[in-house]
């Protein structure tokens, strides 16, 4: 690894005091690498007795498990979204609270979309997730992310935090804010982030992070909570930034993790002239304790009461019969309720929560696009809805025909004509035309395999 700052070394030092060596040590080790199973295509169940990757469990992720393996992004079931890769330690903020499957939750800063996915794996049918990236080109990843999962009632957005702050004002039950830092946490990952350290860059992260947690605090209802993240050691960036907020936000307290976190990081730290009391039950991850990289975190509720806001918004769109005609022939069973327009493309969202036109990169789950006569379907309406196709073609991993589909060419099949879904080991991968016994391919050209 490249040489540290001396100016970082200096802090870490008082910090950490007899520790630091072991923890400037463990930064030469290599990183650690973990998944988790998206439950939402896979029960985990299911997942154990087909695991194909040298894995072991990660003990504060029911889902999450470390890896050993080459090329698991080329592997049919990433191409399937049956498996996130996420840094261990970054899966730690979201276990850091229980969420209700009902709740409707923001991540704020979500690209390319790890904790998002996180998220939404502990919503239910009922529960919202709006994910929102401000740099395009990063929302387009993030987007890609929540259709590759196949995840349904979710909305993308890609917006500064103040004005997504006016679109959503007392709206969540629960934002995710995984703040843009200094990056310390990712020395050992990505020694960029070496080059790129000062300490005017770490003050002005830690402003910057107080006015994204103050454009949260609108967007928030009553009783909520926020999930307050970095991937950095600073304590400007973290227990001050905290510090600060709640000096800032009277309605606000700092609440105690999970104990499965609790049991594998460590507390928060006081400093002089700090006002929380509990300011402990923040917590920190370090290379040299827990298996991962570096991240804070606090959890932060608002002392409110809590009200339920839930109500159901009227389509007054009229929906093509020929996209019907569509889902109907396609479809096993859906729910017309979530059948909508948005932008003029049909979609599959919940009614219980509003999106204004224009407003969303993305929302809910594309069906496809209108066109004569016809539906053409999207490739996210295949992962998200595959299971409940009349038409299924059942591949397993290591088929020759799941290998000719993610290289983008067409194979034989006894299945019926029309639209179908093709699913490896059972869950869904993409879709195909039936016609003659020939499985017309349809998988998006950027996703194929070399």
């Amino acid at each position: 690894m490249k040489q540290l700052p001396i100016e970082f070394e200096n802090r870490m030092r008082t910090l950490l005091g007899d520790e630091f060596e072991a923890f400037k040590s463990s930064l030469n080790e290599p990183p650690i690498r973990a998944f988790r199973v998206n439950t939402d295509k896979i029960s985990l169940e299911d997942f154990t007795k087909i695991n194909p990757f040298k894995s072991e469990k990660i003990p504060y992720v029911e889902n999450g498990f470390y890896f050993d393996f080459d090329g698991i992004g080329n592997h049919p079931y990433h191409h399937a979204g049956m498996i996130y890769v996420q840094e261990p330690a970054a899966m730690v903020p979201v276990e850091s609270i229980e969420i209700n499957p009902d709740w409707k939750v923001l991540d704020l800063c979500a690209a390319p979309g790890g904790k998002s996915s996180q998220i939404k794996n502990k919503l239910g049918e009922n529960g919202v997730l709006v994910s929102n990236e401000i740099v395009p080109s990063r929302c387009k990843i993030l987007t890609g992310n929540i259709e590759r999962m196949g995840f349904k009632n979710t909305v993308t957005t890609c917006m500064h935090p103040q004005k997504l702050a006016k679109e959503y004002e007392n709206t969540f039950d629960m934002i995710m804010v995984d703040a843009p830092c200094s990056g310390e946490g990712m020395f050992r990952k990505e020694e960029i982030a070496i080059d790129e350290w000062s300490l005017e860059n770490v003050k002005m992260c830690a402003e910057r992070q107080g006015e994204i947690l103050d454009c949260a605090v609108k967007m928030l209802r009553s009783g909520g909570y926020i999930v307050y993240s970095t991937c950095t050691f600073s304590l400007e960036e973290n227990e001050m930034t905290v510090d600060n907020f709640l000096m800032r936000h009277t309605d606000f307290e700092i609440c105690p993790a999970t104990e499965r976190v609790r049991e594998n990081t460590a507390d928060g730290i006081y400093f002089d002239g700090c006002k929380c009391e509990n300011i402990n039950y923040a917590h920190r991850c370090y290379p040299h304790k827990t298996k991962g990289e570096g991240q804070f975190v606090a959890v932060l509720k608002h002392k409110g009461d809590c009200f339920d806001y839930s109500s159901v918004i009227q389509s007054t769109e009229k929906l093509d019969k020929v996209l019907i005609d569509f889902l109907n022939d396609t479809l096993t069973n859906y729910d017309e309720n979530k059948v909508k327009l948005y932008n003029g493309n049909p979609v599959y969202f919940t009614p219980n929560f509003a999106v204004r036109k224009g407003s969303a990169f993305s929302c809910g789950v594309t069906i496809g696009e209108i066109r004569k006569n016809y539906i053409q379907p999207h490739h996210q309406f295949f992962m998200a809805m595959g299971k409940d196709f009349k038409r299924k073609i059942e591949l397993s991993a290591t088929s020759a025909e799941i290998k000719k589909y993610l290289h983008g060419e067409e194979f034989e099949t006894d299945c019926s004509n029309g639209w179908a879904s093709v699913l490896v080991d059972g869950c869904t991968v993409g879709g195909v035309k039936v016609s003659n016994g020939k499985a017309k391919n349809h998988y998006p050209k950027g996703l194929r395999t070399k």
